[in-house]
């Protein structure tokens, strides 16, 4: 935090994911709203919370590859201002709107595509800058600190998003505008920062594709990345919060801000007691027994019409969500080599996007059409087959004991490399 730059970025990045956190989970409650007001069922609503999802996803799923290869392109500062922009104009046009009575279906739709495409290119441009302003020797550091920052978004923005519209519809559009634009002057204060050399004739889905080769080759990546995308793409409830908040709890806008914060405060706490107590032993069946519990959490909230039971379970699902994150997500950077890190860290980012966005399109479908707690518990069903199938699919997993990687990854001396390289 002695350097100014990092100081500017760590400031930029907490006031941006607390705006949109604030706004998506604003977005979510007003079109669920709108669509039962219009006299559609609990059923059709969930339907069109899907499509929220899906009008983000897409943006995710085409862009990545190109938003990646812009990064290392253009200037990353620049690239991080004008996505911020986007998103900042987007909370503009809702503020609007909600004042003006004038929020519909359609208006809040056009914005979910420009949020998408914000996000698309917002993501690796601002990851990739962190390295960039700090010494490689406290690099670990910034990235703690700039998780805490997600963090601490994640948990404050549904609180300010669902707090502030009780006061009044529109303020959490009005302080998002205040926090993006926050963002965008944090930015504007980070110096010249170095870029990487540009690869001559590099086509912007090539990453992606060797990335993705690299995946499918190696069992312990492929399993642990897929163990996520369909656990979390089957269990994934958070689409549905406004139909629990209005429909089976009936808490109003400030229970559904409690409802989004449970699962972060649970993936907080545990993520902040890895960093005291980092896991050592039987990391792949702690991995997969955590994904199981995830999935029982999950069905438990499902059937759930009690709000502290509800907000107790939500706490253990994001408390098992970021337990089995901590592990995958070591486990796949000590088995990739170095020079594929980045690579497959793209393809990791894209399936991340596909189990949360397209995951909401896929739990807002299944409440179309069985109804909400039968897709929330299917869903959490769903999760702990996925961990049944997958001990089978890819032993691995269940046999995997350290993060150690294997030999053939290990840094080795710099002596048996020269030893390697003579003749």
């Amino acid at each position: 935090m002695r350097i100014a730059n990092f100081r500017a970025y760590w400031l930029s990045r907490l006031s941006m994911t607390l705006a949109q956190y604030a706004m998506m989970l604003i977005i979510g409650w007003q079109t669920y709203n709108i669509a039962r007001d219009g006299g559609m069922s609990v059923a059709e609503s969930s339907g069109q919370l899907a499509l929220i999802g899906l009008l983000q996803f897409v943006p995710l799923f085409i862009l990545t590859p190109f938003s990646g290869w812009a990064a290392d392109h253009f200037d990353r500062r620049n690239l991080g201002r004008l996505t911020v922009m986007l998103q900042l104009v987007c909370a503009g046009i809702l503020a609007w709107l909600t004042w003006q009575d004038a929020i519909s279906l359609p208006w809040i739709f056009g914005v979910a595509i420009l949020l998408g495409i914000a996000r698309a290119f917002a993501g690796p441009a601002l990851s990739a800058l962190a390295p960039n302003l700090v010494p490689k020797a406290i690099l670990p550091n910034a990235i703690a600190l700039s998780s805490i920052s997600w963090q601490v978004g994640m948990i404050v923005g549904p609180a300010v998003g669902g707090y502030t519209y009780a006061i009044f519809p529109s303020l959490p559009y009005i302080v998002a505008c205040a926090l993006f634009l926050t963002s965008i002057t944090a930015l504007s204060f980070i110096g010249k920062v170095p870029q990487p050399p540009r690869a001559q004739n590099q086509r912007p889905i090539h990453a992606m594709v060797e990335g993705l080769r690299y995946v499918v080759r190696n069992k312990m990546v492929l399993g642990a990345i897929t163990l996520d995308l369909f656990a979390v793409f089957l269990a994934g409830a958070t689409a549905l919060f406004p139909v629990y908040a209005r429909d089976i709890l009936e808490v109003g806008e400030t229970g559904l801000a409690q409802l989004a914060m449970a699962p972060a405060v649970g993936a907080a706490i545990t993520a902040l007691y890895f960093s005291f107590r980092p896991l050592k032993t039987n990391v792949g069946p702690k991995m997969l027994w955590a994904v199981a519990i995830f999935g029982v959490a999950t069905m438990v909230f499902g059937f759930s019409t009690s709000m502290p039971l509800s907000l107790a379970m939500l706490f253990i699902v994001g408390a098992a969500d970021m337990f089995s994150v901590y592990i995958r997500q070591s486990l796949i950077q000590l088995h990739t080599p170095d020079d594929k890190r980045g690579r497959v860290s793209s393809v990791s980012l894209l399936t991340i996007s596909a189990s949360n966005e397209f995951g909401d399109f896929f739990s807002g479908s299944l409440a179309y059409a069985m109804g909400p707690v039968a897709a929330v518990v299917t869903g959490g069903a769903g999760a702990i087959v996925t961990v049944a199938a997958w001990t089978k699919i890819f032993p691995v997993l269940r046999t995997t004991r350290t993060f150690d990687p294997p030999e053939e990854l290990q840094e080795q001396p710099p002596e048996k490399k020269l030893q390697e390289q003579m003749p």
